[in-house]
């Protein structure tokens, strides 16, 4: 059935009944035996780590299309790394060791097939995103579905999340829009964005009928960040399975229920792809992906779980997890935090380098509200609105409640000791 037709049917089933039952996230357990690999769908060249397989999968280490990449695979790598929650930063950003990327184009030797160029008929509807990462100093890319013939997007949230500008083009046609973050559901990987002066485009075909294993199936995404849709062949191995990924660069640790299991040749840039089925029609979007042998297993997270969040987000209900549009920025960002962790892991928590009475300040980004207003490193924050905070914890709770455009007093103790206090006018995040 149509896009539109699937907004419809959604419409008549309460938000809950749709999304469940894999909105609600887990803690990462310990990586079981195996020596699989498993990463969401990554950009390219960007390292990951091991992981164990099976209908309840879990990561100790991934790594996401919206995190800079490097050009080793094989290697660690370290990056500094913005916290959407307030517009402060964690500098930390150390990565986890590098593992062995899924090579497209080859196949293992039990026959898994690799993916060819997508056709014209699997290509409608799927598009190619491109973000800038100006914060990280970096670029990434990835896939997205289109909803509406007016430019609604359908993507993973970790595929623009961190990112200060969004290019989306059609293959089908060559043009390139500049992409609005409509809102996003992190916790659920979902995004829904919106193209600047869009009319006419050709949309994805929603499938209305249910799933099954060893259903044939077919993933459809920007594969390896070429800029070429690639079409992977498959089947769907387990429905429900669950995956587990851990806190990596700019994206935070989460657990995905439901999700539908399959193995293909599913790699990097294919992320908030089209899973077809085989009469073309979209099953789930593509989000995750195993590498380093020579069968690659993939999660998808079913349509219809995500259409019920895109609902949410085009209704603008800020509910279950769901940010509307950006988030306030303030342009500030913290140290690391002092608990201990282990080697190659971010800490999740953005809990900064902080002092009894404040969160203090490592640092302050160029052209944002903080520098503007004077701000610098060695400030400790103890303030907003009257409201105390004592960590940077609790300043990101605390600015989440406000919006790009409403202006704070933030009350600071300088490097010398001195309390002062700042009028700032937040402005917009990145996604």
């Amino acid at each position: 059935m149509t896009t539109q037709d699937a907004f419809a049917t959604a419409a008549t089933r309460p938000i809950a009944a749709v999304r469940a039952p894999w909105y609600q996230r887990r803690a990462a357990t310990a990586c079981a035996a195996g020596g699989l690999a498993l990463a969401t769908a990554l950009a390219i060249g960007l390292p990951i780590a091991a992981f164990s397989t099976g209908a309840a999968a879990t990561t100790t280490a991934s790594a996401r299309d919206g995190a800079a990449a490097s050009s080793d695979a094989t290697s660690s790598w370290t990056q500094t790394v913005p916290d959407q929650g307030f517009g402060g930063f964690d500098t930390s950003g150390n990565g986890a060791p590098g593992g062995t990327e899924p090579q497209q184009g080859t196949t293992g030797t039990t026959g898994q097939e690799s993916a060819t160029e997508a056709s014209a008929e699997e290509s409608t509807g799927v598009a190619i995103i491109n973000t800038d990462l100006a914060y990280y100093g970096s670029e990434a890319a990835g896939t997205g579905m289109v909803l509406t013939s007016d430019g609604l997007i359908l993507t993973n949230n970790h595929v623009i999340e961190g990112a200060t500008t969004i290019e989306v083009t059609i293959p089908s046609t060559g043009e390139t829009y500049t992409a609005t973050l409509v809102g996003s559901d992190a916790e659920d990987d979902v995004a829904v964005l919106q193209l600047d002066g869009a009319s006419g485009l050709d949309t994805v075909t929603i499938d209305e009928d249910d799933e099954s294993v060893g259903d044939a199936v077919t993933a459809v995404g920007n594969a390896d960040g070429e800029g070429v849709l690639m079409a992977a062949d498959g089947s769907i191995t387990a429905l429900e399975s669950t995956v587990t990924t851990q806190a990596e660069g700019v994206v935070d640790a989460e657990t995905l229920d439901g999700m539908i299991e399959i193995s293909a040749d599913v790699v990097s840039g294919d992320s908030g792809g089209a899973l077809l089925d085989s009469d073309g029609e979209v099953i789930g979007m593509n989000t995750a992906a195993s590498s380093g042998t020579s069968v690659v297993t993939a999660y998808a997270i079913p349509i219809e779980d995500a259409l019920g969040i895109v609902l949410q987000i085009v209704d603008g209900d800020e509910s279950d997890g769901v940010t509307i549009g950006y988030s306030a920025f303030l342009g500030v960002y913290f140290g690391e935090t002092t608990s201990a962790t282990e080697p190659g892991t971010q800490t999740g928590a953005q809990t900064g380098t902080t002092a009894s009475s404040g969160a203090t300040v490592a640092g302050v980004l160029e052209d944002t509200p903080a520098a503007d207003a004077g701000l610098v490193a060695g400030d400790t924050i103890t303030a907003v609105d009257g409201t105390a905070v004592a960590t940077s914890d609790e300043l990101s709770a605390l600015l989440e409640d406000y919006e790009p455009g409403d202006t704070v007093t933030v009350a600071y103790t300088d490097a010398s000791g001195t309390a002062q206090t700042a009028s700032i006018t937040l402005t917009e995040g990145p996604a």
